[in-house]
């Protein structure tokens, strides 16, 4: 058996059982841009995520947002002046200094970059700033031209030399009325960058190929095979990648997903075509996932019309193997790791020790589709299974999983 827990492998990566968030103390700092309507939203997010939130409004930012809505959900009465008596009284500016392990400031507007870079503490934000030992991370957001600017520019460079996280704004629709730079990112996307900051990066300088979805495989212009997959144990593989610090290629069947920024994305229909991606994309990988649910057969011959139906008379097709992507990824030499994937719906283990001896892989994770996991499910569980022996990773949120996966690899060989 395999003598490396992943408990172990968390312990010397210091990396949260849980959530990256969970029991996180951080400061919400609000200033007065537009942008501040999405912070109730990501107050709530970042509170969901298991982080504890407490929120700190510019003078500006009140006409945008309210302290009701963000106490509501939050819990913790919100703060937005230096000259509250009540708080003030025992220093409750320090406190909350102290308390914080990030400050964020989303929005961040031209004024607070330039204020923040200039060391003022003309009000409590800027304050806290400077009286906190916690990381300073910065959604900066406002008009295109403001953000070109060659100041704004120049307090970026001076925050980003001292250590502050920055978040980019996006393009889009501003509240000017201008399509351009200076949007605020989505709440969901800047939980998602809080979360990668303290990924450990456990896969950094190394190259990962990652398949996934379904295959779609044709009969006519109209139907064709396929099955159930709906890739987000792939593409939840391809991000915790990324969020480790790997260069990931993700070859994906046809989904409904949004591929994960920052990774060269291949797409494909036919288990063909991404056999053929992953012999374009092999060479120099570290370690392939493949995650996909490869069809095994196609139809020997797609119509080129519609089939119609012949009267009672059954429908005959044709059916022949496509290729086996592992094993033709298995069988190459000086050749990274290659993890194979295999969904059954019965005998499990039997049918992935099977799985490992034939395709000549280097380890198979193996789950039940039998059980409310896997295909089409937010949660899956993995049996792991080596030539050194089986590991089980517990039901668990995929993307929780795929974190799970890659330390464990990451920490350990597993070798034919």
């Amino acid at each position: 058996m395999d003598s490396t827990t992943y408990n172990d492998v968390m312990e010397n990566t210091n990396l949260e059982p849980a959530t990256q968030l969970q029991g996180k103390r951080i400061l919400l700092g609000i200033s007065g841009g537009i942008a501040a309507y999405k912070t109730v939203d990501l107050a709530r997010k970042l509170t969901q995520a298991g982080a504890q939130v407490r929120c700190v409004l510019t003078e500006g930012a009140t006409h945008f947002v309210s302290a009701t809505a963000l106490q509501a959900v939050t819990g913790v009465a919100v703060r937005h002046s230096l000259w509250d008596e009540a708080a003030e009284a025992a220093m409750s500016h320090i406190e909350l200094a102290r308390w914080a392990d990030t400050l964020l400031i989303a929005p961040a507007t031209a004024d607070v970059m330039a204020r923040l870079a200039l060391g003022m503490a003309n009000d409590l934000l800027t304050t806290l700033a400077l009286a906190t030992q916690a990381k300073l991370c910065l959604a900066p957001a406002m008009n295109g031209m403001m953000w070109r600017h060659p100041v704004t520019q120049a307090n970026l460079a001076v925050l980003q030399q001292r250590g502050a996280k920055i978040l980019m704004p996006e393009s889009g629709s501003l509240a000017c009325g201008d399509t351009d730079t200076g949007r605020m990112p989505e709440p969901v996307s800047i939980v998602d960058w809080l979360a990668q900051l303290d990924i450990p990066s456990l896969w950094q300088g190394k190259k990962l190929l990652i398949t996934a979805g379904p295959t779609v495989e044709d009969i006519d212009p109209v139907r064709f095979i396929a099955n159930r997959s709906s890739g987000k144990m792939g593409y939840a593989l391809a991000q915790a990648a990324r969020d480790m610090g790997a260069e990931v290629c993700l070859i994906s069947g046809p989904t409904q997903l949004k591929p994960p920024a920052g990774i060269k994305v291949v797409q494909v229909r036919s288990a063909q075509q991404m056999f053929e991606a992953v012999q374009c994309h092999f060479n120099g990988i570290d370690l392939m996932l493949a995650a996909a649910a490869v069809a095994d057969y196609r139809v020997e011959q797609v119509a080129e019309q519609k089939l119609k139906k012949q009267g009672e008379q059954a429908l005959t097709l044709t059916l022949v193997q496509n290729p086996d992507i592992v094993a033709w990824a298995a069988s190459q030499p000086n050749r990274g790791r290659v993890i194979a994937f295999a969904a059954e719906t019965e005998n499990l283990l039997a049918h992935a020790q099977s799985k490992l001896q034939r395709k000549g892989v280097d380890a198979v994770l193996a789950n039940s589709v039998a059980e409310g996991a896997g295909f089409d499910q937010p949660q899956n569980q993995l049996t792991l299974v080596t030539h050194q022996g089986v590991h089980e990773f517990p039901l668990a949120d995929k993307s929780l999983l795929a974190q799970q996966v890659l330390t464990y690899f990451a920490s350990t060989e597993c070798s034919i």
